[in-house]
């Protein structure tokens, strides 16, 4: 095959066979990063965000607390992704709570863990109410804390229970004052999570993007599959530093689940067992 003289950089994304999501996932991902928005307002979004929250922590030291409901901070966010996100951008953000939770769960079920699954599968963006961003990160710190003492291997046979996404609802038919990209909302969106949590729950749901590495060790254990190991980042939960981009790492920690959870499907099919 000729060398073209003007490859296109989207067209080898979605060519990329190391991308183990499927390809509507795939393009939904780039389609989502071609947005206008990302080029033109996140730059500037990314900035005004990691200021304002910087200077909102510093005065929470002095004046800590609650400035905000939870219940408020969920409608506002609620209010903002229903006019101003575009529904694909929503569609995922609803998608990663799903495959978070199948990701805490397949490690539950496939442990000693004395922990209970999880059921944070919201499928609609009403669902994303109700303190799920909270009860996201708490999911995380729970399965940790109940692995504490246990010697982790590879079970005789895998559990691979409830690694479906169901059909999502990102509510298309309303209609959009604008139809912002996700990274740009997650800017916007982290100045209410900042104001409405205390700095110890700022903190810890800051810290709790750490644990991605840690996450990765364990499903590598468990499928005894070191594909896991290659989507780390080399982050230390033992590395408490919370003057990061939360935006950013989110994105980041998104799509490293995704990659995870993908694969996990893949070796699923592979050894013959339903989702």
């Amino acid at each position: 095959m000729p060398v073209r003289s003007d490859p296109s950089m989207w067209e080898a994304i979605y060519a990329d066979p190391s991308v183990p999501l499927d390809k509507p996932l795939v393009r939904m991902i780039i389609e989502d990063q071609q947005r206008p928005s990302r080029r033109l307002l996140y730059p500037i979004a990314r900035i005004v965000s990691r200021v304002l929250v910087a200077v909102l922590s510093v005065i929470k030291r002095v004046f800590p607390g609650r400035w905000m409901t939870l219940r408020t901070m969920d409608a506002l966010c609620l209010w903002f992704l229903r006019r101003f996100v575009s529904p694909d951008a929503v569609e995922l953000l609803i998608r990663h709570f799903v495959v978070e939770t199948n990701l805490v769960n397949f490690i539950i079920r496939n442990t000693p863990a004395a922990i209970e699954p999880v059921t944070l599968r919201p499928t609609t963006l009403s669902g994303l109410g109700d303190n799920a961003v909270v009860e996201h990160d708490v999911n995380v710190y729970d399965v940790l804390i109940a692995l504490e003492g246990i010697d982790i291997t590879a079970p005789e046979r895998l559990n691979f229970a409830q690694l479906d996404v169901p059909d999502l609802d990102p509510e298309r038919r309303r209609p959009r004052l604008l139809r912002l990209d996700i990274q740009t909302a997650l800017c916007l969106m982290n100045i209410p999570f900042c104001i409405a949590l205390d700095l110890e729950e700022f903190r810890r749901a800051i810290h709790s993007l750490r644990f991605d590495d840690s996450f990765l060790s364990i499903l590598a254990v468990l499928t005894d599959d070191e594909t896991f190991e290659h989507w780390k980042m080399g982050a230390l939960s033992l590395w408490m530093d919370t003057n990061v981009d939360v935006p950013q790492l989110v994105y980041r920690h998104a799509l490293v689940c995704e990659y995870a959870h993908a694969h996990l499907v893949s070796i699923a099919r592979q050894r013959g067992e339903g989702e």
